[in-house]
């Protein structure tokens, strides 16, 4: 997945340390052959390459990950859009590799037709793309699905104190022997590590989307990584960066880059009306400012300051 795991627990029971890691481990590597744009021969890239429009069969695993990308991008009218893989390779943020000046708009043009999450669809196992050129990228979601298997694998050993963590994406239950997990949401200023809240999430998932790190630059003008779908560019607005408490690890990381694609204000009302727990930092001349959903709040009472 391009990034490190972490898994932490504490048993009042043995646990062969060994065994336990060799069968995370082996999950993650099923994950990444499964979903990966990096290995040619993932079953995502197999899909990726078919160029016609008949029906492919996913493992249920895949299956399963696109189905809930591709309710998110319904309920989100096309924000969270997993089609945008021609895209992000487009604007260098793909396995191709780093661009340093923008596209040109006639090739934007181009992919944009063949970009869009009404433009597949999911039948239990079968997957069908409307035009064969259509390629679909998983990132938004896969590592929030990472997290959700290994914490399943800590559950069936019996494990019930864990915070298992993919590249910032976490899940957590129970506590450590002495006091509930806390999770640090870092400030969101590149080049710079620090602490922007200490939350404790109790039993649930925490997402966080950022753009803070990974973008480039030219003419003064600032292109993320996120490609919002609906104008097939990078964000250029100022929400820097977007986190999402919810039981399902998959689902918070998948809410979290819509929220972040969404400006600040339309962010707020989607996350309140569909009752998620959402932090959403935009930078101002002067600093930081949140926008705290409704659902969000109760996790700010017991704030480390």
């Amino acid at each position: 997945m391009g990034t490190s795991y972490s898994v932490k627990f504490f048993s009042q029971q043995p646990v062969d340390n060994q065994a336990l890691q060799l069968q995370l481990e082996q999950e993650l590597e099923l994950i990444n052959d499964l979903m990966s744009t990096y290995r040619p021969q993932s079953e995502l890239m197999q899909f990726n390459q078919q160029q016609t429009t008949e029906p492919f069969t996913l493992n249920e695993q895949t299956a399963k990950v696109i189905a809930e990308a591709i309710r998110i991008g319904q309920q989100t009218n096309g924000v969270l859009d997993i089609t945008v893989g021609p895209l992000v390779e487009l604007w260098g943020f793909g396995a191709a590799g780093r661009i340093t000046e923008r596209p040109a708009a006639e090739k934007l043009a181009e992919i944009s037709d063949y970009v869009g999450i009404n433009k597949i669809s999911l039948t239990g196992n079968q997957l069908i793309k409307a035009d064969p050129r259509l390629a679909l990228d998983l990132s938004t979601i896969a590592k929030g699905y990472g997290v959700d298997r290994l914490a399943g694998i800590l559950e069936q050993a019996g494990i019930t104190d864990y915070m298992v963590d993919i590249g910032g994406e976490m899940r957590l239950k129970g506590s450590k022997p002495d006091r509930a997990w806390r999770v640090a949401i870092e400030k969101p200023e590149a080049g710079n590590r620090a602490v922007q809240r200490i939350i404790t999430p109790g039993d649930m998932a925490i997402a966080t989307s950022g753009d803070y790190r990974n973008y480039f630059e030219q003419d003064g003008v600032r292109y993320s990584h996120l490609i919002d779908p609906r104008t097939a560019e990078p964000v250029r607005h100022r929400t820097v960066s977007s986190t999402i408490i919810h039981p399902s690890s998959m689902t918070a990381d998948g809410y979290a880059t819509a929220l972040h694609i969404m400006n600040a204000e339309e962010a707020l009302r989607f996350a309140n009306q569909h009752q998620l727990a959402a932090l959403i930092i935009v930078k101002t001349d002067d600093g930081f400012r949140e926008l705290v959903s409704d659902a969000f709040k109760p996790f700010l009472a017991d704030e480390v300051r």
